[in-house]
């Protein structure tokens, strides 16, 4: 493997990582580096991505929402939990987590198919999950009343640590957590976000 630390390649790979709060797709990275740099030097982004991992750092390279980031390593996250004194943490009621899932796992999907699963009505959750960035509108269902059609959103996939929809636990699994659980606030049942100090930290959800 080439001397990465010495290349101006790995340079400019690790200034946008650190720049960006957000996962940054490896078709920009290659793009901007082929016009800051020369053919040459441009080396595939995963030798960089192995040399980065393989340091003696606080810092690690892993893949989210289709992109790569920096992040801390999770064996230092109870470390930096300190540092964050005043960061609330996200909170999702049973009613939020079991909407959210709803449309994790159908979408896309409109609200009286959600409410129909739930039997309840729904729109106060799922607008708070629509100005949390965890859902968003995918258009809208032909049929009567064409209503509004929901799916999750790339900040859904980085609030719960997964590269993609597939990463997902299986539903069994999910409803499993779910109906052992007797709390009033709910353990997120997906991969954990403790050791990815740039995600967004979201306000507790405890809509009925």
């Amino acid at each position: 493997m080439a001397e990465m630390s010495d290349s101006l390649f790995f340079s400019l790979c690790e200034a946008l990582l650190f720049s960006s709060s957000e996962p940054i797709s490896e078709t920009v990275i290659l793009r901007i580096a082929s016009e800051y740099l020369q053919d040459d030097e441009v080396g595939p982004l995963s030798e960089f991505i192995e040399w980065y991992n393989q340091r003696q750092s606080g810092l690690k390279i892993v893949k989210l929402a289709g992109g790569w980031q920096i992040v801390t390593r999770p064996e230092f996250s109870d470390a930096v939990r300190r540092l964050k004194t005043t960061t609330r943490k996200a909170r999702f009621s049973r009613a939020s987590l079991e909407t959210l899932a709803i449309v994790a796992y159908r979408q896309p999907i409109t609200a009286p198919e959600i409410e129909n699963i739930r039997g309840v009505e729904c729109s106060g959750v799922l607008k708070s999950l629509l100005d949390k960035k965890l859902i968003t509108i995918l258009g809208r269902k032909h049929g009567p009343g064409n209503p509004l059609l929901y799916g999750t959103t790339p900040q859904f996939l980085m609030v719960f640590g997964l590269d993609e929809l597939q990463s997902l636990p299986s539903l069994e699994e999910f409803e499993r957590d779910l109906a052992d659980s007797d709390t009033k606030y709910l353990e997120i049942p997906f991969p954990q976000t403790d050791d990815i100090s740039s995600t967004s930290n979201l306000e507790s959800v405890d809509e009925k």
